[in-house]
């Protein structure tokens, strides 16, 4: 029998990071799509994030990623989003954007650009250091294109030389987390293609690396629920990066092509103690086409159902069928939560933190959409160009 009042408290207590790009524009690899009232600075990009978290209650803090969300004074930012109860969360480096970096960054063959590569990663940390972050979260384009293009295990020994100066000036409760994408841009070779890499390296740099699991970034039929349990098996999962893919790396609201698959997921975290052991729970995903703040909060609130659902299986229950070798009455469990309604459960917990029930509604009814257009005239809409 499940606890409901211990389930209660883990949702109160669930947070949910979300990224400053996806209160940008965003688009397509073809075109950008421009919106109304889309924030100018990472300052508007704040007062957004305030109201998906003013409305879910569980979406505290907010990714930066370093040069889009540059400025001049980052310990005046971080102040500027506690007053409006926010926190600053993870810092995320961009060695993809520059002509330099067409060849890699850190796994470059030219020494001149892994030192300007390695130099904006130590740069980030220098910002964490401002804004109080713990994570530095790290994601390389890195790779080939054709069959002896570059030496291929000399671009492992530029990574881990790369990775340990990185390493080596992490501060006091600072953790380096290292994302991996199995292709693209890079076609031929990726440099961080897998879990098992990013594991590899973070196994040789020590414990402040951990390994983040961005759920689009895997090949058709992964099971990433195992991924996610052997690393949380070993101690070593930092963080997620939610999105939603029918193809590969879609970046589409968390939740949106596989709501099953991110029950699994979330099932295997909280077996697996991932709730309370420090791993980051973010969103890494764009809003193209539809209006971005709502996206958000749906995708915010999509996560809280997952949770949920993996927070009522009765694990006694299902225990006690796997050790009897009940094939069809384990999986019976696991669907049963599953298939349990939780949006009465999650209404009843955000009116006893003082939410309203409905988050998606108390925007609309808020009038943030429409002040936000009437505001934001002219001046430069952050976006990640193209």
């Amino acid at each position: 029998m499940t606890d409901l009042a211990a389930v209660k408290a883990a949702l109160k207590t669930q947070a949910v990071e979300t990224p400053s790009w996806a209160y940008g524009n965003s688009g397509t690899r073809f075109k950008v799509f421009a919106q109304a009232g889309v924030p100018r600075s990472p300052w508007e990009k704040l007062q957004d994030a305030a109201r998906v978290h003013a409305f879910t209650g569980v979406a505290p803090t907010v990714a930066l990623h370093i040069p889009w969300d540059t400025v001049e004074d980052y310990a005046a930012l971080a102040k500027y989003a506690e007053e409006r109860g926010l926190r600053l969360g993870t810092v995320n480096s961009n060695t993809f954007q520059d002509d330099d970096y067409r060849l890699g960054s850190i796994c470059h063959p030219d020494a001149a650009v892994r030192r300007k590569a390695v130099g904006h990663l130590l740069r980030c940390v220098d910002i964490m250091d401002a804004t109080g972050s713990r994570d530095l979260k790290l994601w390389f384009a890195d790779g080939t294109n054709y069959p002896g293009q570059d030496d291929v295990r000399a671009r492992q020994d530029r990574l881990a030389e790369g990775l340990a100066e990185v390493y080596a000036r992490l501060g006091h409760g600072q953790r380096m987390l290292l994302e991996y994408k199995l292709f693209e841009p890079a076609f031929y070779t990726t440099d961080v293609p897998d879990w098992g890499t990013a594991y590899a390296h973070c196994l040789k740099l020590g414990e402040k690396a951990r390994v983040v699991v961005d759920t689009g970034h895997h090949a058709p039929g992964t099971n990433i629920e195992f991924i996610v349990a052997t690393l949380l098996r070993e101690g070593r999962l930092g963080g997620f990066d939610f999105n939603s893919r029918f193809y590969a790396d879609d970046d589409l609201m968390a939740g949106a092509a596989d709501p099953f698959q991110l029950f699994r997921i979330m099932y295997e975290v909280a077996r697996g103690g991932g709730l309370t052991s420090g791993v980051a729970f973010m969103l890494d995903q764009c809003h193209n086409i539809e209006p971005k703040i709502p996206a958000i909060i749906r995708s915010v609130m999509n996560v809280q159902e997952a949770t949920a659902k993996a927070l009522l299986v009765d694990r006694a229950a299902l225990a006690g069928a796997q050790a009897a070798g009940d094939v069809l009455g384990a999986n019976a469990v696991l669907m049963d939560a599953y298939d349990t309604d939780v949006r009465p459960l999650l209404r009843a917990v955000r009116e006893e933190l003082g939410l309203d029930p409905d988050p998606l509604a108390a925007y609309r009814r808020s009038g943030w959409a429409e002040r936000i257009v009437a505001e934001r005239v002219g001046g430069e809409q952050a976006g990640w160009g193209a």
